[in-house]
């Protein structure tokens, strides 16, 4: 720790077997995850300098950004004026109980009258996260928010998807690679220049800005990202309950953000932002007809039930030889991996987190 709040890592920790972490109740989100020596998420470069802690103007989600919360609403609030990510991911959650491997968490504020919880569980490389949304009035969107750091670039695999959109408006005016207000039916975007950017490959080279929606293919039990680290030389495996979150927004920060506390210091970050959302467009463009809902994918969920989000992440050494994913199943206990060359791997997955 170099500075900043001497309290923002006391937070809750679990461990099992070679993992550990931690949750910061402060604002709901997992700063640290280890497993085996393995760091597979990210945290700011701010999150321990008492200036950006201190300061009025920087929202809170944005002065402890560390790993990974639950956004609700996901991005800009501009129907009734919230904080970006909503109550979610900038107030407390309280500790209602805990045993070694697993802590659950109640939000002490609603969302638009809704009662949310929070289970984080470990199982060996498995980081399991449950939440539940209780009640509440009106239509809202919500996405987790995983990030990865990858020193020297990686490689992106996923689930069948359906179509790839980017925002008509760029995260950061004139920083964006990809061309704006686009819909594709591949993986294969087209670019500010002229050229084509493959979403399997994480632009490293390039100081952007850049933000994309993958819309899960139709009928999928299972939806997935597998993130291989160059550098690092491991994987990051994130799975997803599709028919609660039916896209995944991918966040691409490379040094391109220049103010502060981002201050050009934000590199090699990727968002794997799996949710309910209109993309980056805010909760007032959800709320209405888009892109999305045109082909059938829900932006929204209608408050006054009750709401589960089913989640998980898993973090594995990359084997020799492996450079792309070419499917992940799961079946009675087994998550079951197959490299692009054919090669496969299975681990164990604890039975029911996504039942």
């Amino acid at each position: 720790m170099t500075g900043g709040s001497p309290t923002i890592d006391q937070g809750v920790r679990i461990a099992h077997g070679d993992a550990e972490a931690l949750i910061d109740p402060s604002v709901g989100n997992i700063p640290h995850w280890q497993v085996a020596g393995r760091v597979p998420l990210h945290v700011a470069p701010w999150r321990y300098e008492a200036e950006v802690q201190d300061d009025p103007d920087v929202a809170l989600v944005d002065k402890r950004l560390a790993g990974d919360f639950l956004c609700m609403p996901f991005g800009r609030d501009d129907v009734h004026d919230g904080p970006i990510h909503g109550p979610t991911a900038n107030d407390p959650w309280h500790l209602v109980a805990q045993d070694a491997a697993t802590a659950r968490f109640a939000l002490g504020t609603g969302v638009l009258g809704a009662h949310v919880t929070k289970e984080v569980r470990l199982v060996g490389p498995c980081l399991l996260q449950t939440h539940v949304i209780e009640g509440g009035a009106g239509e809202v969107t919500f996405a987790h928010h995983p990030m990865t750091r990858m020193a020297e670039g990686g490689r992106l695999s996923f689930s069948p998807k359906r179509a790839a959109l980017t925002d008509p408006v760029a995260q950061h005016a004139g920083a964006n690679l990809w061309a704006l207000n686009q819909l594709r039916g591949d993986l294969d975007l087209d670019c500010e220049d002229g050229s084509t950017w493959n979403l399997g490959t994480y632009p490293a080279g390039n100081v952007v800005e850049d933000f994309c929606t993958l819309a899960e293919a139709r009928g999928r039990a299972l939806g997935w990202t597998c993130v291989m680290r160059n550098a690092e030389d491991d994987m990051l495996i994130v799975l997803k309950d599709p028919q609660m979150l039916p896209v995944t927004m991918l966040w691409v920060s490379n040094g391109a953000r220049d103010f502060p506390p981002w201050n050009s210091r934000h590199v090699g970050v990727l968002g794997i932002e799996d949710g309910c959302a209109m993309g980056g467009e805010g909760l007032r463009a959800a709320c209405a007809d888009n892109r999305l809902t045109a082909m059938g994918v829900p932006t929204v969920i209608v408050l006054g039930g009750r709401h589960v989000i089913r989640h998980a992440m898993v973090s594995l050494p990359r084997p020799p030889g492996w450079s792309e994913m070419a499917d992940i199943t799961l079946q009675t206990g087994t998550l079951r991996l197959r490299e692009a060359g054919g090669a496969t791997l299975e681990i164990p997955f604890p039975e029911g987190h996504f039942d």
